[in-house]
């Protein structure tokens, strides 16, 4: 149910705040006040397209916004999830701004969202229903699609299965096109990326290898400079004939300071600290000539560096600019190949499973076609009945069903016809149906819906047009009967109508030289009985025009 709406410096709207209720509301006024605008503003709440016009004159934006109450439901609930929302405690606000630029920004609960988004969450709120869906009526391109709302759950797997074996099909027979196509194209595509991988895969690539190899390499280059150092570092440390060594030097250090330790124990610090010296300088002594002594060069194994260096820069080069980069090519490589060479991707096996998907997608189409047949059965039982209502008692519908192309929404077409009068025959909705007939006829669809929608309300923009007497107390009467189901808001200009509303709003405009703005006002019972009276006497009104309306909200 819409609880409140806001709506700011929208068309002819400066500001106005509406509160709504349960059972049917009606909106009424003169032609141009703005009724259709605040249908309009409702609508781009609900995800509705934008346009920079919609924004009032003057302003920097438009800005509507509208609290909901709503039941809660499985699809709801999912896509609400989707969004990220927690679980709500059924109540949401969504708000729209349109910018005068044309920029649009829509929020759920304070969380900005795509269009497409806002638009999937208002399906489930709002169904607005005017003069345009009659037009859709008169559309046959339409009519499948009216005809599947009509479907429940079970309904909804059928057909989500026949499009899923739709889109298997359409696949496989665009694979088995292009391969019958590019025949050559694939060989050469495989022949490509076996050398690729070959190439990689020779390579036997370590990522730890490559600063190893550079260190190696560098080594070897400088083994000349690398031995001279060594060995005069060396020499300065341990020369057996040099007694003026380092090693020497400390060693006389170390003994002197030990001799005198006992008397101070500075002294024996001192000698310690020595003796500590002395002992790593030996050890780095005889490590040095351990290198010394491994130490050569060797240029067969500086040349095999070389090479090695040589090969992982030119892959680096092809499929780099790092090893792990080459690595992942690889990857992708053997992926490709594995796609293209796999048993299941040759012709002959593609034939194959386009022949297995195109006998699936057959049965999963016969599934769908019995399935719509008996929707149709249930819409035609059930359109008759309101119809009878409706003063089109002696009216009969039909679902028309003839063999189509396969698409995504199945290999049938599917129109709606209509017999108004016995013995005239079935002929297309489009071509006789009557603007009154129209009105009557989507009236009589919208009733059935009603039954099966979740929606926490239904809007009608003068669903009533080109009908009166009997037929326009029928039409009051059918639509109070949905909004004894929920909430309906209306837009009408018939007395019958607005007189069976629960409640009433009036929407008037007034024009200065600079600017024209509307407002909206709930009326009262005396004023209601006024405005009524207008509508079955004019400006001039009667004690009998006022009696009459009296009578028609009181009844």
């Amino acid at each position: 149910m819409l609880q409140e709406i806001s709506i700011k410096n929208f068309a002819i709207i400066e500001e106005i705040h509406l509160s709504f209720e349960s059972g049917m509301t009606i909106l009424t006024g003169e032609t141009g006040a703005g009724k259709s605008i605040i249908i309009d503003a409702m609508s781009l709440l609900l995800g509705g397209r934008a346009s920079s016009d919609f924004v009032r004159h003057g302003a920097s934006k438009a800005e509507i916004e509208g609290l909901f109450f709503f039941e809660k439901t499985p699809e709801l609930n999912s896509a609400l999830l989707e969004l990220g929302f927690e679980e709500l405690d059924s109540e949401i606000i969504l708000r729209r701004e349109i910018f005068a630029n044309g920029r649009s920004v829509c929020r759920i609960n304070g969380q900005m969202v795509n269009l497409t988004r806002l638009r999937q969450i208002g399906e489930f709120l709002v169904d607005i229903h005017g003069q345009h869906d009659s037009q859709e009526l008169m559309n046959p391109k339409s009519h499948l699609r009216l005809l599947d709302e009509f479907g429940d759950e079970n309904f909804e797997v059928i057909k989500n299965n026949y499009k899923n074996k739709f889109e298997n099909f359409k696949n496989l027979r665009q694979q088995l096109n292009i391969r019958q196509k590019n025949e050559q194209e694939f060989a050469q595509r495989i022949e490509i990326l076996q050398f690729q991988a070959e190439e990689i895969e020779a390579a036997e690539i370590n990522l730890e290898e490559d600063e190893l190899l550079v260190n190696r390499r560098e080594k070897l280059n400088n083994i000349k400079n690398i031995a001279d150092s060594l060995s005069t570092a060396y020499l300065a440390l341990e020369d057996e004939d040099n007694d003026y060594s380092s090693l020497n030097n400390i060693r006389t250090t170390m003994t002197e300071l030990d001799r005198i330790g006992n008397f101070d124990k500075d002294y024996q610090e001192l000698a310690d600290k020595t003796a500590e010296s002395y002992y790593i300088l030996e050890e780095v002594a005889n490590q040095i000539q351990s290198i010394m002594s491994d130490l050569e060069f060797n240029p067969a194994e500086l040349l095999q560096i070389e090479d090695r260096i040589m090969t992982l820069t030119t892959l680096r080069k092809k499929y780099g600019p790092t090893l792990s980069d080459v690595i992942n090519y690889l990857e992708k490589v053997q992926l490709e190949l594995s796609e293209l060479t796999g048993s299941e991707n040759d012709s002959v096996s593609l034939e194959k499973s386009v022949k297995n998907a195109q006998v699936e997608l057959l049965e999963a189409s016969q599934e769908l076609n019995k399935a719509r047949h008996q929707i149709a059965k249930e819409i035609e039982k059930d359109i008759k009945h309101e119809l009878s209502e409706l003063y089109m008692e002696k009216a009969d519908f039909k679902v028309s069903f003839d063999s189509a192309k396969f698409s995504a929404n199945g290999n049938e077409h599917v129109e709606f016809f209509i017999q108004t009068n016995p013995g005239e025959g079935f002929k297309p909705l489009a071509k006789t149906a009557s603007g009154g007939e129209l009105s009557r006829l989507m009236l009589a669809i919208k009733s059935s819906f009603s039954r099966r929608e979740n929606k926490t309300a239904i809007v009608f923009d003068e669903v009533d047009t080109g009908v009166s007497g009997r037929v326009a107390q029928a039409i009051a009467n059918k639509i109070h009967k949905i909004a004894s189901h929920g909430q309906v808001l209306a837009i009408s200009h018939l007395p019958q109508v607005v007189a069976i509303a629960d409640r009433q709003f009036y929407i008037e405009k007034a024009s200065t030289d600079d600017i024209t703005t509307s407002t909206v006002r709930k009326l009262n019972f005396d004023e209601r009985v006024k405005e009524i009276a207008k509508m079955l006497a004019g400006e001039d009104l009667t004690e009998e025009a006022l009696a009459q309306a009296k009578r028609l909200l009181t009844n």
